[in-house]
């Protein structure tokens, strides 16, 4: 199977087959002791692997178990199981580097991969989609991945923010509409399985999913906050992000542009003359006669 991609690929991207291939190994060989675990087994395992990451473990050494671990969770809650080219995809996901795959290769199946693996830090795990659709979908529909291993799911939308709470509705309604999800999970959006949240909150998620523009609003608004309380992002540790060319390059050609309002502005002219007919001159300030211009000295800036 590794010679038949190979034959595709520049040598670069063969040298990462390479290195990713006793990975999927690894996964494979752990697939029948994984399976065998209970529910409640499978689900401890994130606790097991946050603290052997606490006593000095790599990352890196945890993925074939960490990967193992998502791909059986997958198939007891979406009956999906990852494909060997999917392991791939979620190694080179990890590297930080770029994994191309067509449509209907289960870029999303993927993404799962990497994302509980870098989540186990603890640091926070950014999704990067191109439409608020497209975040809440993905959250919700491998959020059951998420949730089922006891990782929380936040989603950033462009006038609201969600956790993903299957709790949030009757076990009834929820039974209900957990089939319909499984089976339109593509085309169909359950907004019952979000529950509203602050920003802050969708942001404390151990993952969470989002477009590029709110993520970078954001971080300007965050820059525009004087109190740290009132701050939404925790901190950048990890992303993955989807249709990179698109988000990257085409939409990376406008820029993002964001005002706050000032309500005592005419206050400010009089509150500056002040200060201005204070400053002592060549000890606050120097005076540039041929440009006019002025120069604050330290003194004059304090």
């Amino acid at each position: 199977v590794m010679a038949f991609w190979q034959s595709f690929f520049s040598d670069e991207n063969a040298a990462a087959l390479r290195r990713a291939e006793p990975i999927v190994a690894s996964v494979n060989k752990l697939e029948d002791t994984v399976s065998k675990l209970s529910d409640e087994e499978l689900h401890s395992k994130t606790s097991e692997f946050k603290e052997r990451l606490a006593k000095g473990e790599i990352l890196d050494s945890l993925a074939p178990e960490a990967f193992a671990v998502v791909r059986e969770a997958s198939r007891r809650t979406l009956k999906q199981r990852h494909f060997d080219v999917q392991l791939i995809g979620g190694m080179i996901l990890n590297h930080g580097d770029i994994a191309e795959m067509r449509t209907g290769e289960g870029k999303t199946l993927v993404a799962t991969l990497p994302a509980y693996l870098n989540a186990l830090i603890g640091k926070g795990v950014h999704v990067v989609t191109v439409n608020d659709y497209l975040s809440r979908r993905d959250a919700v529909w491998m959020g059951q991945i998420y949730h089922f291993l006891g990782l929380s799911v936040g989603v950033l939308n462009h006038e609201a923010s969600y956790l993903y709470d299957p709790s949030h509705m009757s076990a009834e309604a929820a039974a209900a509409e957990d089939a319909i999800r499984d089976d339109l999970g593509s085309f169909k959006v359950m907004r019952d399985f979000l529950r509203p949240c602050t920003r802050r909150e969708s942001y404390a998620a151990d993952i969470t999913y989002g477009t590029n523009n709110e993520f970078g609003f954001d971080y300007l608004r965050d820059n525009l906050e004087y109190e740290r309380q009132n701050l939404r992002q925790r901190g950048y540790h990890y992303a993955i992000v989807d249709e990179i060319d698109s988000i990257l390059i085409d939409e990376a050609r406008t820029p993002l542009i964001i005002s706050a309002p000032v309500s005592d502005a005419e206050s400010l002219y009089t509150r500056f003359s002040a200060i201005a007919q204070s400053l002592v001159p060549e000890e606050d300030y120097e005076i540039d006669e041929k440009r006019h211009q002025i120069a604050l000295t330290d003194s004059g800036i304090e």
